[in-house]
């Protein structure tokens, strides 16, 4: 939503309770292109993002980032830790891997 006004296209939003893995690996696609797009605009528009009213992390590329990346290990964290409480406990190759950028860059 930060780069709208700015022609970087916002992927619709999945409603969690029923989505399929199928409908669910397109919005990612699309999610991951948004996110291509509006570090892009950033690069252009000389380092920066333009700033949304809401945002809460520095406008700066190697800022917004560093923020994604703590935001994404954040979710990863709790979709672990639910797992965990729903009394299923994740094969150590999904929680091992989870962390493994370089692997996970090649897939």
């Amino acid at each position: 939503m930060i780069g709208a006004r700015h022609g970087v296209a916002v992927p619709k939003t999945v409603d969690g309770r029923v989505v399929r893995a199928p409908e669910l690996l397109r919005a990612l696609e699309r999610s991951s292109a948004g996110m291509i797009a509006l570090i892009q605009l950033g690069i252009d528009r000389g380092g920066a993002v333009p700033p949304a009213a809401w945002q809460n992390f520095p406008t700066d590329v190697v800022h917004l980032l560093s923020y994604f990346v703590a935001h994404e290990a954040h979710h990863r964290g709790q979709l672990v830790m639910l797992a965990r409480q729903l009394g299923h406990r994740l094969p150590a190759e999904v929680t091992g891997g989870l962390w493994q950028w370089k692997k996970r860059s090649r897939e």
